[in-house]
C-alpha cells in the first residue's frame, strides 16, 4: 500500500467535518439550534462519523490504491422550519458546506506556498503532498455537493429558488436522490468534475 495515501486522511477528515459543521453553524446563526442542541457544532470527528461514509468507504479506497479519497460525514440535523426565512435561509445553509470546502482549498494552497520556501528535512515533502491532497479533496467535495440533485447541497440551493409548487414536486425525488448520485458516480461524474474543474483550479491555486 502506498504510504502517501495516508497523507490524505487529515485533509479528508477536515473536509467532511468542517463541511457539516458549517451547515449547522449557519443554521444556528439563522435561527435553528438543532445541531447545537445535539452536540454537532464541534470539530471532534467522533461526533460526525458515519460508519460507512467516513470509515468503511475511505478504507476500501485506500486498500484499493485509489488515487483519491471520497466519503461523507453524518449529516448535521437542520430543522428548516426554525429558520427565520426558511426558503431563503435554506439556500444559505446548503451553500455553507461547499463554501467551507472552497475556503479550505484556498487555505491549503496558501500553506503549500509557505512550505515551498521552508526546507525542513522529513517535513517539507509530506506537508506539500498533504496540501495538494487538501486542495483537491476540498474542491471535489465542493463541486460534487453542488450537483443540483437532492439531497446534495446543490439540490437544496436549486429548490430554494423554485416556485413553491415546483419545489414541492422537486422534493419528491429526494428519497431516490442517492441512487441517482451513485449512478452518476458509475457513469463517470467524478472524472468530469476532476478533469474539468478540480485539476484546472488546483493548477491555478498551486
Amino acid at each position: 500500500m502506498n504510504p502517501q495515501l495516508f497523507l490524505m486522511v487529515i485533509p479528508f477528515l477536515l473536509a467532511v467535518v468542517i463541511h457539516e459543521v458549517s451547515h449547522g453553524y449557519v443554521a444556528y446563526k439563522l435561527g435553528d439550534n438543532t445541531a447545537k442542541f445535539m452536540g454537532r457544532l464541534t470539530l471532534n470527528p467522533i461526533a460526525h462519523i458515519d460508519i460507512f461514509g467516513t470509515v468503511i468507504l475511505p478504507a476500501i479506497l485506500l486498500l484499493a490504491h485509489s488515487p483519491i479519497l471520497f466519503g461523507w460525514a453524518k449529516p448535521v440535523p437542520v430543522n428548516f422550519f426554525n429558520l427565520r426565512n426558511p426558503k431563503r435561509d435554506s439556500a444559505y445553509v446548503a451553500l455553507a458546506g461547499p463554501a467551507s470546502n472552497i475556503i479550505m482549498a484556498v487555505g491549503f494552497a496558501i500553506i503549500y506556498h509557505i512550505f515551498t520556501f521552508i526546507s525542513i528535512p522529513y517535513i517539507q515533502q509530506p506537508m506539500l503532498l498533504t496540501c495538494i491532497y487538501g486542495v483537491q479533496l476540498n474542491l471535489i467535495f465542493a463541486f460534487f455537493n453542488l450537483i443540483p440533485i437532492l439531497p446534495l447541497d446543490g439540490g437544496r440551493i436549486l429548490a430554494a429558488f423554485m416556485p413553491p409548487k415546483m419545489a414541492y414536486s422537486f422534493s419528491k425525488i429526494e428519497p431516490y436522490g442517492m441512487y441517482i448520485v451513485i449512478a452518476l458516480i458509475f457513469l463517470g461524474v467524478f472524472n468530469v468534475i476532476y478533469y474539468l474543474l478540480v485539476m484546472p483550479l488546483t493548477n491555478l491555486l498551486l
